[in-house]
């Protein structure tokens, strides 16, 4: 099986490069798995957090918990907790 195609967008010089590209992160986060803290920025409040469940029919299944916060500093931040991997992301 072949995998997924992905959008892409031209940068200056015709060069391709992804779309949305999450970047790996280091969080602490509670026993529950509610991040306390994104890359050494202390998490102020969650604003909302979803499961994302897809593929789970191809030999690349999709499972994410995704975490909308406020950080210390003000910044609103989207992460995510790659359920089959372990790994954490956030989208820019």
């Amino acid at each position: 099986m072949s995998p997924p195609s992905r959008r892409v967008a031209s940068r200056p010089g015709g060069r391709p490069r992804r779309l949305a590209e999450p970047q790996r992160v280091a969080v602490r986060a509670a026993a529950d798995g509610r991040p306390e803290e994104i890359d050494g920025c202390t998490v102020d409040a969650v604003r909302e957090s979803w499961l994302v469940e897809d593929r789970w029919w191809t030999d690349m299944p999709l499972r994410r918990r995704y975490w909308e916060v406020v950080t210390a500093d003000g910044r609103n931040l989207v992460a995510f907790r790659d359920l089959v991997r372990g790994r954490w992301f956030r989208h820019r």
